[in-house]
């Protein structure tokens, strides 16, 4: 335990360490959580300004636009989206364009876009949002129209026979009607700022712990270890344990910050919403809280995991910007190449740590194994995770072959 507290204390002195986690922190807590909640995406805007010359008033605003949705009455009902859809054509027509801030007009949008395709005008030269010219009381059938939509995805992606009737048996378990309350706070939590929030977590973990191992040799420190009493097996064990401890602490410092962010801005409203409410033919029967667990679980798991091919990495090589470079490599070369390769292909690259993401709660994508059909999130939250687990012993006999060598 001492062997392990003072590798840990070590990893911690490090000027670069300290650096990255205070960037880190600063960008994913303070401008990604803090200012986009207070001014980016919720500040007032007007028709002059960009995103980055909102007014610091996205606390009022957020409140506004809660306390505006519940006018909907806690349900998504055809009156409810007849009543949104109205509201904002009123608005418009009387040229308060300034109240369009409170509305859920972006949710409302693809709903509509989803839902009543056929009712798109796409004749017209002009550009216009569904939401400003369709005719609330041809909204009907919401939930006839969203089965339709769900079989039509499923039809145009290929995804038939006992894949498809899996997935519909998981669709039928969500719960209707939907619960409303304002909808785009957790629309920009979940398919946006939780989404990047493992890319980010690589790239730091990536400097840190690449040099967990290569640094040794860096600085001369190989054959010395082989003379302590300890052994190069108990100090590698405490080096792969102290870097999973500091993945874990990273977590866990990102994790406080952007909850208690959320917290203050956003506070619990709307928790008990399904996704649905995001993503109308998600199939997925989950709630607003329990897809940020979901997402939340993917991070640090993969983080784990990625930290254990990181170590291995390092392990492996003897120069410490080599590891560093494949060690990001891992994670940024799949998204890079992904587009250029076959679905299937796609979709084991994002069973990489931290190389997938956490929105795949939204979609419908399903590995295809041993006979049957799994959900991809369910495999995006183990797979990475066993991974790491899996290098740990490889990089504790590649330092010592190195050492040996």
């Amino acid at each position: 335990m001492d062997l392990f507290y003072l590798e840990h204390k070590k990893l911690w002195r490090k000027g670069s360490t300290k650096i990255c986690v205070l960037l880190c922190f600063s960008y994913v807590v303070i401008f990604i959580s803090v200012l986009n909640y207070s001014w980016i995406s919720f500040g007032s805007s007007h028709a002059y300004k960009s995103p980055f010359g909102n007014d610091f008033d996205g606390y009022s605003n957020i409140r506004n636009c809660q306390e505006y949705a519940k006018k909907a009455g806690g349900e998504l009902t055809e009156e409810a989206l007849q009543q949104l859809v109205r509201d904002y054509q009123e608005i418009m027509a009387a040229g308060r364009g300034e109240e369009l801030k409170k509305t859920d007009w972006s949710a409302v949008e693809w709903w509509l876009g989803t839902l009543y395709p056929e009712l798109e005008r796409k004749s017209s030269d002009t550009y216009h949002l569904m939401i400003e010219y369709v005719e609330p009381e041809m909204l009907t059938g919401i939930y006839e129209k969203r089965e339709q939509a769900i079989k039509n995805f499923l039809e145009a992606s290929g995804q038939t026979g006992e894949e498809r009737d899996y997935l519909l048996n998981m669709n039928e378990k969500v719960k209707l009607p939907f619960r409303y309350e304002w909808t785009n706070g957790w629309a920009i939590l979940l398919a946006s700022t939780l989404d990047g929030l493992g890319m980010l977590m690589a790239l730091f973990l990536a400097i840190v712990l690449s040099a967990v191992f290569a640094g040794e040799w860096h600085h001369n420190m190989g054959s010395l270890t082989l003379t302590m009493k300890n052994g190069w097996q108990k100090i590698a064990c405490a080096k792969i344990g102290s870097g999973m401890l500091f993945a874990l602490e990273l977590f866990l410092l990102l994790f406080v910050g952007n909850v208690t962010a959320q917290i203050c801005y956003l506070r619990t409203d709307g928790w008990d919403m399904p996704i649905q409410n995001i993503k109308m033919i998600a199939v997925a029967p989950m709630n607003m809280l329990q897809a940020e667990i979901y997402e939340y679980a993917f991070v640090l798991l993969g983080a784990i995991g990625y930290a254990g091919i990181v170590m291995l990495i390092s392990a492996s090589v003897k120069n410490h910007a080599t590891a560093l470079l494949l060690s990001l490599a891992v994670v940024y070369a799949p998204m890079m190449i992904a587009q250029y390769l076959p679905l299937e292909l796609q979709k084991a690259l994002d069973l990489i740590p931290l190389a997938g993401s956490g929105a795949d709660i939204f979609r419908t994508n399903t590995f295809h194994l041993f006979g049957r059909y799994i959900w991809s999130p369910y495999l995006l939250i183990t797979v990475p995770v066993l991974i790491g687990i899996f290098c740990i012993p490889f990089a504790i006999k590649k330092w010592a072959r190195k050492l040996k060598g």
